[in-house]
């Protein structure tokens, strides 16, 4: 709390310094009859300079000796250009009870800044994965797309006696195909071991 209060007047510190040292050093004299009360009274004052250099010069002076301004109702108003906000004061100066409570309400500032930076990095981060994972889908599916897909085999027609046998009656069979041919062999073949060897107790037939 204390060095943020410690910098805080620091820079109003420099604003007001800068002000004054833009101040021609023959303005610096009290330039006006009647020390004035408020910065309203000081810059009507200041409209009375002979030049528009003093004129300027004594705007400034006005600016750095009094912080308020006029309200139309009534009283002051002390706007604090370090947290963009305006404040109600009794006087053309906060007193220092009211500077305490302006100070104390930029502390919260801060704090508020501090967590609404964090709160912006995560949002961002988090966008930040989203847009990633995305990118990441995006690129598998490409991938995935560019993969040609393997072209089935056609199946090997298997010429053997036991596919012959076990086709089913009425399906067709490429002619001269081992599959087609070897069940009218295999029956020939048969009929020929009969004839040569005959079952026991039948004579053989004669040529």
């Amino acid at each position: 709390m204390s060095d943020v209060v410690a910098s805080r007047r620091a820079a109003l510190a420099v604003v007001a310094a800068g002000a004054f040292l833009l101040t021609p050093p023959h303005a610096h004299a009290q330039w006006w009859k009647r020390a004035p009360v408020d910065f309203e009274e000081c810059a009507d004052a200041a409209e009375k300079a002979a030049t528009k250099a003093e004129k300027t010069a004594a705007l400034a002076e006005c600016n750095a000796k009094f912080a308020g301004r006029r309200k139309a109702g009534g009283g002051y108003s002390y706007y604090d250009f370090l947290q963009d906000r305006t404040f109600d004061i009794a006087g053309p100066n906060p007193t220092p009870g009211e500077q305490k409570k302006i100070d104390e309400s930029y502390t919260a500032y801060l704090a508020n800044q501090r967590r609404s930076n964090v709160a912006e990095a995560a949002a961002r981060q988090q966008r930040e994965q989203q847009e990633q994972q995305q990118l990441q889908q995006v690129a598998l599916r490409t991938e995935v797309a560019r993969v040609p897909v393997p072209v089935e085999r056609p199946k090997v027609q298997q010429a053997v006696a036991g596919d012959a046998r076990s086709r089913p009656k009425g399906t067709p069979c490429v002619k001269g195909s081992f599959s087609c041919e070897w069940p009218r062999l295999s029956d020939g073949l048969n009929e020929l071991k009969k004839i040569f060897n005959p079952a026991p107790g039948k004579p053989a037939k004669k040529g």
